[in-house]
């Protein structure tokens, strides 16, 4: 699979000794079989869900990966295994070449990569004030008293017991470089609308100054507008500071404006990695097909489109073979019993028989 990823390697990445991330095979189980006590009774065998399948991406230095599906194909939960919050039960996850797995060990290693959830409110602690959210990681971590523009030796040196008034300081300029005020640490979050709480948890994320973060929908819960502020805000940061961002998202627009290649997952697996500009100009896989084509778009008025047909197969018991096949239009036997693996064709990677066979022609054609 590794020699298949290089085939697709980003034009930044070319230029790194190595991508900051590298995911291999990567596969997530979750038990989630009844109480042993029911299983004897009952009679029911032990019951795993697949949360994520055999998956394989890098994100070079400085890159936008964008991450786009259906709810349920397992996005949040390669986020979660990329910080450490989950271990993966096979495959390798490797940042900067080092396992993820040594971040429960590493406090260095932990505040280089941070997390910026879904929900703005709830990942905020309701009780305390912006002032003390924000000075958790700095108290944590002693990276409080190094500016912004300290260097990475800078920041291992920084002083675990640094003091109140270099904390303070540290959250005044984190709160004015998210486009909030120092006046606004002594407020609580509930005083704040969604864009500002979400510009407060990217402040949060931004405390131990990280070289990654990883973006779990950070604009779903937000109007269109505060949406393009925040994507305008992280753009900016990502230009200044040098951030790779893993960008997960079910919103293509958002995807389009802000990513610099695009994976599209599909039941835990991905079934197509692009850079942008091919995966919206000739998209291949029939699922990202149909998710382009459910996007709103006046130009299209009249234009016959292909619809999102069926619903996302339980992931507890998924169909043989390609697990797409009972939604797709271009399905045949072998698809109904062999599963594709992801290849190459042109600069993208898909895993569609469909493609690999030539049944299904550019977009342009399928019309």
């Amino acid at each position: 699979m590794s020699a298949v990823i290089d085939h697709i390697v980003h034009p930044m990445q070319r230029a790194a000794v190595r991508p900051l991330v590298e995911v291999v095979n990567a596969g997530r189980n979750f038990d989630v079989s009844p109480p042993w006590l029911n299983r004897v009774i009952q009679r029911q065998p032990r019951v795993v869900l697949r949360a994520v399948n055999d998956v394989s991406f890098t994100i070079a230095r400085g890159e936008t990966l964008g991450l786009v599906g259906e709810s349920g194909c397992g996005k949040s939960t390669i986020a979660r295994l990329l910080v450490g919050l989950y271990a993966p039960t096979s495959g390798n996850i490797l940042f900067d070449g080092v396992p993820v797995s040594q971040f429960a060990k590493s406090r260095a290693m932990r505040r280089r990569a941070q997390m910026i959830f879904q929900d703005p409110y709830a990942s905020l602690n309701p009780r305390w004030r912006v002032g003390r959210i924000i000075a958790e990681p700095l108290k944590l971590h002693g990276a409080a008293v190094v500016s912004a523009s300290g260097t990475n030796a800078d920041r291992e040196a920084a002083s675990a017991a640094a003091s109140d008034a270099s904390i303070d300081a540290r959250v005044d300029a984190l709160l004015v470089q998210v486009g909030l005020g120092p006046a606004d640490k002594s407020k609580y979050p509930h005083q704040f609308s969604g864009g500002q709480r979400q510009r407060i948890s990217i402040a949060r994320a931004l405390a131990t100054q990280p070289e990654f973060l990883v973006c779990d929908e950070p604009t779903s819960a937000l109007d269109v507008s505060v949406q393009a502020q925040v994507l305008n805000l992280m753009k900016t940061l990502q230009r200044e500071l040098g951030l790779t961002y893993l960008f997960i998202s079910h919103n293509l627009a958002v995807v389009r404006y802000i990513a610099d290649r695009v994976g599209v997952m599909y039941l835990g697996r991905l079934v197509e990695l692009a850079p942008k500009p091919a995966l919206f100009a000739n998209p291949l896989h029939p699922y990202t097909r149909m998710l382009l084509e459910a996007i709103p778009d006046l130009e299209k008025t009249g234009t016959a489109r292909i619809a999102v047909a069926g619903e996302v197969p339980n992931p507890l018991a998924p169909p043989p073979g390609c697990a797409f096949h009972p939604r797709c239009p271009y399905a045949n036997e072998r698809c109904k019993v062999e599963r594709p693996e992801m290849k190459p064709h042109g600069v993208a990677l898909v895993a569609c028989h469909g493609i690999e066979e030539g049944r299904i022609g550019p977009v342009a054609e399928t019309h």
